[in-house]
């Protein structure tokens, strides 16, 4: 039974809160740190052109200074991406880690690591020891959003964790 849009955005909502609460501890908590100082701009292998977008060129990128359009935004992609996994779900096998998982690994290469390329690498010259940190990153923040979306998109889900790895 193809699931309700109710609860297809509910899913959304959970991927995108997932999403964001994991990019919070990854990049923001160890990446860049609260107030500077994380791995991502301490390092001296950094490059200088990356560092200067996210310190010093006006204007500073709005996750750092006005995050909340960022925020919504990923709330925004979360329900795109709980619409698109209702439509591919269908032809994977069921469970939610299997469906979680493959979800998680479509966002991370269609979207993650095409970013990593053609951004961090492509243009700002990042060291591939510290693009090979983001690349983690990113696969943690699209395992949160693919589980997120499967656990709320599995009609068989009754709220336990043992009937959800029961299931799978």
């Amino acid at each position: 039974m193809k699931p309700t849009h109710a609860r297809t955005i509910m899913a959304g909502i959970a991927g995108g809160l997932s999403m964001n609460v994991v990019m919070l501890l990854t990049f923001r908590l160890l990446g860049f740190g609260w107030n500077g100082g994380g791995i991502l701009l301490e390092s001296p292998a950094q490059s200088k052109k990356l560092i200067a977008v996210w310190t010093e060129i006006e204007p500073i990128p709005l996750v750092v200074n006005e995050p909340a359009p960022i925020i919504i935004g990923i709330m925004l992609f979360g329900v795109i991406h709980a619409y698109l996994f209702r439509w591919l779900s269908v032809a994977w096998p069921n469970g939610i880690v299997n469906r979680g998982f493959r979800f998680a690994g479509l966002v991370f290469v269609m979207t993650f690591l095409f970013w990593e390329f053609f951004t961090p690498f492509n243009m700002f010259g990042e060291p591939l020891h510290l693009i090979a940190l983001e690349l983690v990153f990113w696969g943690l923040i699209a395992l949160a959003d693919g589980l997120s979306i499967a656990v709320v998109m599995n009609e068989r889900t009754s709220g336990t964790r043992k009937t959800i790895w029961k299931r799978c």
